[in-house]
C-alpha cells in the first residue's frame, strides 16, 4: 500500500494534532531516559533557564504561570514540586528585594542537560531513515516556528500568511 500525497488543507489541519503528539516523543526509550514526572518538571525548568539567559535573569512564580498559561496556584504547585525535587531554588531578587525569584540548582542544570541529550537522541531515532537534508530542514523550520511563536507572545505584530 502506498501513501497518497496530502492536500494543503489536510496538511495544515494535521499540524495541530501533530504538535500535540510531539511531547510524547520525549518519553521514547532512548539513552538516559527521562521519567514522566521529570518531563513535566522540564516545562518549568525551561522557563527559568531561558530567563537566566536573558538580561534580567529573573523569573517569578507569576511569570511561570503566565508562560505556561496556567493559574498562579497551579504554577506555585509546579514550582514547589521542582524545589522539593532539588531542581529549583528560591532567592531574593537583586532588583527588588521584596520579590522572590527562581534559579536552577545544580541538579536542575544537570536535568536540563540530560533532557537536551535525550531530546537529541529521540530526534535522531525518529528521523533515522530521513536524509540529512530533511533532518536539517525540519530542524531549521521547527526553530523558526518557535521563534515566530515567541515573537507573537512577546507582542510582535503577527504576519499574514503568504499563500
Amino acid at each position: 500500500m502506498t501513501k497518497r500525497e496530502h492536500t494543503a488543507e489536510e496538511l495544515l489541519d494535521a499540524v495541530g494534532p501533530a504538535f500535540g503528539k510531539l511531547r510524547r516523543s520525549s518519553l521514547l526509550d532512548v539513552e538516559d531516559p527521562i521519567s514522566a514526572k521529570d518531563l513535566s518538571r522540564t516545562l518549568v525548568l525551561r522557563i527559568v533557564l531561558e530567563a537566566e539567559r536573558e538580561e534580567t535573569g529573573e523569573i517569578t512564580v507569576g511569570a511561570v504561570a503566565q508562560h505556561l498559561g496556567v493559574d498562579p496556584s497551579v504554577a506555585s504547585r509546579m514550582v514547589s514540586d521542582c524545589i522539593a525535587a532539588g531542581y529549583l531554588v528560591r532567592a531574593a531578587s537583586q532588583q527588588d528585594g521584596r520579590r522572590t525569584v527562581l534559579h536552577l540548582s545544580p541538579g536542575g542544570r544537570d536535568l536540563m542537560a540530560r533532557f537536551a541529550r535525550h531530546q537529541r537522541a529521540a530526534f535522531e531515532q525518529i528521523t533515522a531513515d530521513w536524509t540529512e537534508r530533511e533532518r536539517l530542514e525540519f530542524a531549521r523550520l521547527m526553530v523558526k516556528y518557535v521563534e515566530s511563536q515567541d515573537a507573537l507572545r512577546d507582542g510582535a505584530p503577527a504576519r499574514r500568511p503568504s499563500r
